[in-house]
């Protein structure tokens, strides 16, 4: 019987994928049988995860990307595709947090600085796979990693949450279009995950007795819990999985 998450053959980027979410998801990738290309903007990071990656004996690839960057983004990809030798999945992953300022106080140069990486980089991203999956013709799937803070309130952080769940609408506008050419289009939505990004607001005493008793698990998320979900996404086992938000928050949403 065939493997349905086998993955021997695939190829997959995976943006922001030289730490937290998506170093992990494309170690899962990678474990799986994918070649993968990561992106970030740090050449240093990008070279540490290619080498962690290149354990798994498949093609890794490190890519130097600002996803704001209309003309990085589509040379990243026609680099990515063409080093790798097609395009199976891409996972969006790349982001930035805003600073804590209130509502009133924000600038819209702040405002942008978030969505121009959060939501124009998604777009960007997104954009520019789809072109690949369609001039080859063979399908492909979509992921988007959004945030808890699209659904739920989250005081000081209007243009993340905005960004998030703009991408999360504009993931389920993809998956209707692009269904006819066997492309699929999914966003995981996190809650607290214990990331470089997210790290200095979890491991602070005032955030952890606040928050942590809200999670039923009783624990931050850890960026391997996103693994094997990736591996689904990309792998034939989610073929007809397409136009979902799918949610890893521990239950804190539910709390």
């Amino acid at each position: 019987m065939t493997n349905p998450f086998d993955l021997t053959g695939h190829a997959s980027v995976v943006t922001g994928g030289n730490s937290g979410i998506g170093l992990a998801m494309a170690h899962a990738l990678a474990a799986a049988g994918a070649d993968v290309a990561v992106w970030g903007t740090n050449a240093e990071r990008n070279d540490q995860a290619a080498a962690e990656l290149a354990r798994h004996g498949t093609k890794v690839l490190a890519v130097r990307c600002d996803v704001g960057d209309e003309d990085e983004v589509d040379a990243a990809l026609t680099q990515s595709a063409e080093s790798l030798g097609r395009l199976d999945s891409c996972f969006v992953n790349a982001g930035v947090a805003g600073v804590s300022a209130r509502f009133t106080e924000t600038s819209l140069a702040e405002f942008r600085r978030v969505t121009r990486v959060d939501l124009d980089g998604a777009f960007l991203t997104l954009r520019a796979a789809a072109r690949r999956m369609l001039e080859q013709g063979t399908g492909g799937s979509l992921v988007g990693t959004a945030s808890v803070a699209a659904v739920q309130g989250q005081p000081r952080g209007q243009a993340y949450a905005a960004s998030k769940a703009g991408l999360i609408a504009m993931i389920r506008s993809i998956s209707v279009e692009l269904a006819r050419h066997g492309i699929r289009a999914n966003a995981i939505v996190p809650g607290w995950v214990h990331t470089p990004l997210a790290a200095p607001a979890l491991d602070s005493e005032g955030f952890q007795r606040r928050v942590l008793p809200r999670m039923p698990v009783g624990r931050w998320g850890r960026p391997d819990d996103f693994g094997a979900l990736a591996v689904y996404l990309a792998s034939p086992a989610g073929a007809f999985h397409t136009g979902d938000s799918i949610t890893v928050d521990g239950g804190y949403l539910n709390f």
